[in-house]
Formats: C-alpha cells, structure tokens, sequence
C-alpha cells in the first residue's frame, strides 16, 4: 500500500425523484475541511427536510470552525452531538416537528486516514480495483434481522417493514453513531448515498456505473438517472469522492 499522501475530489447530486412531492434529502461537503455528509430525513410536513438540512449545517459548521490541533474523529463526535441535539432541541420546541430525525452517513478524511461515519441506512460504498465494497452496516429493522438471520435479503426487500429505521439522528437526546476507520488508496471511491439509490439500484448495478470512465460529476448525474429510470419512488442524493495521489 501506497505511504503517499493523498488528496480528494469531489461532486454531488440530489434530485426529488419521481413520486415524492419534495426532496428531504441534504449534502454538503468541504474537501477543504475533509467532511463529507448525506443526510434523508424524516417526519411529518417539511419536518424531514428541516432536520437533514440541520443536520449538514452543523456538521459542516463545526469542521469549518475546527482548532487544527483537535483530532478529526473528536471533530467528527462532536459535530454529530452537535447535529443530534439541534434537530433533538428544534423538535422538542415545535409540537409540529415532533418526531423528526434524518439518516447521516458521513467521510472524514485526513490525507490517507478515513473514517466513515453512520446513523440509519443510508450507505458508504468504497471501488477498489474494481469491486465494490458496502463499508456501513445499514440501521433498519429488515437489514438487522437478515444479519441475525432471522429474514432472507429477498425478504427483506419484500418487508413491509422494510422503511422501518432503527436508529437516527434528532429523535433522541443522545444517540451512538458507528464509525469505521481505514486508509485510502489513490483511485479508490467513496459513494455515500441515501436509499433512494440504493432501493432502486442492486450493488451489482452500482459498481458496474461507478467503474465507468466518466468525470465524477458525470457520475453522480449517471447513479441518479439510473434510479430514476429504475422507479426513482424516493428522493436520491450521492456525492462520489476519489483519492488521488
């Protein structure tokens, strides 16, 4: 494995889909500040839209205002108590928001190191030499008891309860993110994704665009058109960032 340091590019795409009547999906990202986030929200009227948008604000509030001598997973933790507690707080003070939450699936990059941050079931896909590898575990009552063993894949996309999130941000007064760190070789990939991507596009399907030679804006513009083309019954937002040498 290559010790050189590494550098990032990045681009992005949200869109509405094809049956919702508005996008609740939120990104931002700052290659600057090394964080990248996709967040779908959820609740009642604009309540999901509201808390995603929450959500990347503070992320990417607390990594622009970040002390350089302060680690960058105890910048990642602090922003995500940061995000928890505004979204926890908004609802808390507004009847009407009552229950909103949103999904964060989260890059932090600090040249070769990454670390991969979620909460929900929206995705972080990595393309090394080709293949495609799911770096998070998705939080959803279906995709649980399939690792349990307890419901088949194809059972799980049948599922009823198959919307069914088991953990979030903003619904609670505290919540615990996983977080998977590793090392970036130049010209791996990184998709985060919401699953209005992923429910409509096999993994299978998603590499087999991700491995086109394509600008990363192309790309993204590429994913999305394929979900919808595919169903697009959610909103779909992607950002794709590659590591260069």
């Amino acid at each position: 494995m290559s010790t050189a340091v590494v550098h990032y590019a990045a681009a992005a795409v949200t869109d509405r889909g094809r049956k919702r009547p508005s996008n609740e999906d939120a990104f931002g990202y700052s290659v600057e500040d090394g964080v990248y986030v996709v967040c779908d929200g959820m609740g009642g009227a604009a309540a999901g839209e509201i808390a995603s948008s929450l959500a990347v604000d503070e992320v990417l509030r607390l990594f622009d205002s970040r002390s350089r001598t302060v680690p960058m997973m105890q910048v990642a933790e602090k922003a995500l108590d940061a995000a928890n507690h505004a979204i926890y707080s908004r609802a808390q003070r507004n009847y009407k928001l009552s229950g909103m939450g949103t999904t964060l699936v989260g890059l932090v990059v600090e040249e070769r190191h990454i670390w991969v941050v979620n909460i929900g079931d929206s995705r972080c896909y990595r393309l090394r030499n080709r293949h495609i590898e799911q770096l998070t575990l998705d939080h959803s009552l279906v995709e649980e008891q399939v690792r349990m063993g307890r419901m088949t894949p194809s059972e799980a996309l049948r599922s009823p309860l198959r919307n069914v999130i088991t953990r979030a941000l903003g619904t609670q007064c505290h919540v615990t993110p996983d977080i998977f760190e590793m090392e970036a070789d130049s010209g791996d990939l990184f998709l985060l994704c919401s699953d209005g991507l992923t429910r409509e596009l096999s993994d299978a399907t998603i590499e087999s665009l991700m491995m086109l030679d394509l600008s990363l804006d192309e790309l993204c513009e590429r994913l999305v058109k394929a979900a919808n083309k595919a169903g697009g019954h959610d909103n779909i937002t992607c950002i794709v960032v590659r590591a260069e040498g």
